[in-house]
């Protein structure tokens, strides 16, 4: 199929990969029209896991505006759904934002793919028969899961055009872990770097690989060639492995950022509260320990004069009533673990940021 190629129902398919549609969230893919959170051939020999993760597009935005009363997609995964602790609709499907076309950024929900999960490729509609009105959208991409292809339907004679520009060209950069990506989102929009980027007028770039972000020097050589930061959020302590390790990455990590981003802002959030911790007292022991190590690092690099660089205790994000209920399995938030996320981090990136 080639962009603009009509199809039955009087319905055009358009390409993202054309004007006057913009992709966001990925770094990218200006430069390599991919669907891929890291390059392609990395300066830098990165894990073997990452470079898979890469290719779910967690955090990635297609943006544009239409008048359409109507908006379906087509969408082509690399693989079909296969997770046991979190929908399909979080690791495969796209998620649809509406807002007025004076807008930045879009933060009315509309839908949710819904599909056969048995496939690889699905076709849904993502709204039918609406006023035939300029609106703002946005589709948030799947969070879990590699895109090959995706294709918008709009009505045969709507206008598209290009969405409202960010407050800025700067971003967003989130380094993290499994609950960076959005496991267990329910849905695409429900991970919380990318709640804060309807909160937040600005581009997110949404770097958590579960498991696999691990602090590795490599990894922050290629993320500090990400142009135009705003700030560069750590947030992967989950995944350190151990508390000796930790001590090692964290400090080269935040090194290597510096030699080429001296004064982006740094923000270094501790991990939330497991459900368990009370429970298994192993968890908690080791949460308070790297918590502190965090903190102290950060006061000794401000002591030594790096004065835009930042600690978020992050065990209270999750907040102090039923904070246990917020997760799926222990760790992975629910979206009420998500939004109580957005709501802690917030106002503290927007004293930072605006």
């Amino acid at each position: 199929m080639r962009p603009n190629e009509k199809s039955e129902g009087d319905t055009y398919w358009h390409s993202p990969l054309e004007q006057p549609f913009q992709v966001s969230g990925l770094a990218w893919f200006a430069q390599e029209r991919k669907y891929r959170r890291l390059p392609t051939l990395p300066t830098h020999a990165i894990p073997e896991a990452v470079d898979q993760l890469a290719y779910h597009p967690a955090g990635g935005q297609i943006r544009f505006q239409t008048d359409s009363s109507s908006l379906s997609v087509k969408v082509k995964l690399k693989d079909k759904a296969n997770m046991v602790h979190m929908p399909a609709t979080g690791q495969c499907g796209i998620d649809c934002y509406v807002g007025s076309p004076d807008s930045i950024v879009p933060s009315q929900y509309g839908n949710t793919t819904k599909y056969d999960i048995t496939l690889t490729e699905y076709e849904c509609a993502l709204f039918t028969n609406w006023d035939s009105k300029m609106r703002n959208i946005v589709l948030y991409l799947p969070l879990y899961q590699g895109v090959e292809e995706i294709w918008i339907g709009l009505d045969e004679k709507a206008t598209v055009v290009a969405p409202s520009n960010y407050a800025s060209k700067k971003k967003v950069i989130i380094y993290g872990t499994s609950i960076t990506q959005g496991g267990c989102a329910s849905r695409p929009g429900m991970a919380y770097p990318n709640i804060l980027s309807r909160r937040i007028p600005l581009e997110f770039i949404n770097l958590g690989f579960s498991g696999s972000g691990k602090g590795e020097p490599e990894v922050a050589e290629i993320i500090s060639q990400i142009y135009d930061p705003a700030c560069l959020v750590l947030d992967y302590e989950a995944n350190c492995v151990s508390t000796e390790l930790f001590r090692k990455t964290l400090p080269e990590f935040i090194r290597i950022y510096r030699e080429t981003h001296p004064i982006t802002p740094i923000l270094v959030v501790s991990r939330i509260r497991y459900a368990r911790e009370d429970l298994t007292p192993h968890l908690f022991k080791d949460r308070t320990e790297r918590k502190q190590f965090q903190q102290s690092l950060v006061n000794e690099l401000r002591e030594q004069g790096d004065s835009n660089i930042y600690f978020f205790d992050g065990t209270v994000m999750l907040g102090d009533k039923d904070f246990f209920e917020c997760t799926v399995d222990g760790s992975h938030p629910t979206d009420l673990g998500f939004m109580r996320m957005a709501d802690a981090l917030e106002p503290v990136l927007k004293t930072l940021l605006l």
